[in-house]
């Protein structure tokens, strides 16, 4: 497993959907539709997604030096 970030590449809003289904090795639409689904539960959703948009660092570029 890699590590929980927000990717740079396949973002959408946040990256928080793309940096969880990164983390546990499923397609970023699959979890992006877990999170739609989960969507018409009650429960804090929205608040955890902004909390982890904010919280989760975004991952560093692979960048060459010239």
């Amino acid at each position: 497993m890699s590590a929980l970030v927000r990717p740079r590449d396949g973002r959408w809003i946040g990256g928080v959907c793309a940096g969880l289904a990164r983390r546990f090795g499923i397609s970023a639409n699959t979890m992006r539709a877990i999170f739609a689904v989960s969507c018409l539960l009650p429960g804090p959703q929205f608040l955890i997604y902004i909390a982890l948009w904010v919280l989760l660092p975004n991952e560093k570029s692979t960048s060459t030096a010239w």
